[in-house]
């Protein structure tokens, strides 16, 4: 059996660490935005859990384009990865580490064979409305023209956006928050469409194993009456040959002694002794 390359090794090791990392990220993200009142030495701790998770995926993605055999595929194959590591350097582009986190977590999600479909699609959306919902309260909270103002107005938009329903009670008001809801938008009908198509395919394969069923099923009545067939068939020879030899024998026992010859008597009195 072919052993695992060292890549692969290191991401079987690194998965558990790095999603831990990404919890203790989530974390990080999420205090400063819903206690905005916290103190100072708060809000530096969690800018620097912030910056060290991001660091820890961008030394993972530098060990594995290192174990890589083949390096120019791999950055060639995992763009996404090296866009995620690169563009959160940039200061304005602060928020991005949160997608960055998102990206790299769900792409080490999907490389677990036991996480089901249904259960990363959950998860995402969980992901997505928590996040989101961060997001654009740090956006839009201190927007001149803002409506979304607190937790419960950030979570009800993100409902509603990624459900595409959109009552227009809370929008966002700023560029950056607008970016944030194409993005929730168009990651709900994604979801949708996943969800949609996970059900069909479902019901399709149950569909499948149903008929497959029904078809063995078919196969072996016809092999059992294949059976019975040849069954009858060897009990009507074997009762035909059976019934020829009696039908010889008794032919054979009803025969009269006439087949012996006229002078067969004398012939016995001839031969017999003398007293």
């Amino acid at each position: 059996m072919k052993e695992p390359s060292r890549q692969l090794l290191w991401e079987r090791r690194s998965q558990t660490p790095l999603l831990l990392l990404a919890v203790a990220f989530a974390v990080a993200y999420a205090v400063p935005i819903v206690v905005p009142d916290a103190r100072a030495e708060v809000h530096r701790a969690c800018t620097h859990v912030e910056w060290v998770v991001w660091g820890a995926f961008a030394v993972d993605y530098l060990v594995r384009l290192a174990l890589a055999a083949n390096r120019k595929r791999f950055v060639r194959t995992h763009w996404l990865d090296l866009a995620a590591v690169v563009l959160p350097l940039v200061q304005p582009l602060r928020l991005l580490r949160l997608v960055a986190t998102l990206m790299l977590v769900g792409r080490r999600a999907r490389m677990a064979p036991q996480i089901q479909l249904t259960t990363y699609v959950a998860g995402a959306v969980v992901g997505l409305l928590m996040f989101g919902s961060l997001a654009v309260l740090s956006v839009e909270r201190d927007a001149p023209d803002g409506n979304i103002r607190n937790l419960g107005d950030a979570v009800w938009w993100s409902f509603t956006t990624m459900t595409t329903v959109g009552y227009g009670d809370h929008s966002p008001t700023t560029g950056l928050g607008r970016v944030l809801a194409v993005g929730l938008m168009l990651s709900g009908i994604a979801l949708l469409g996943v969800v949609t198509a996970n059900i069909a395919a479902w019901f399709i394969s149950r569909f499948e194993r149903d008929d497959r069923a029904d078809m063995l099923q078919l196969a072996a009545i016809r092999e059992l009456q294949d059976e019975v067939r040849a069954l009858r068939g060897e009990v009507a020879r074997l009762g035909g040959t059976t019934a020829a030899a009696t039908s010889a024998a008794v032919a054979a026992a009803s025969t009269p002694a006439a087949a012996d010859p006229p002078n067969a008597p004398a012939q016995r009195e001839a031969t017999s002794p003398t007293p």
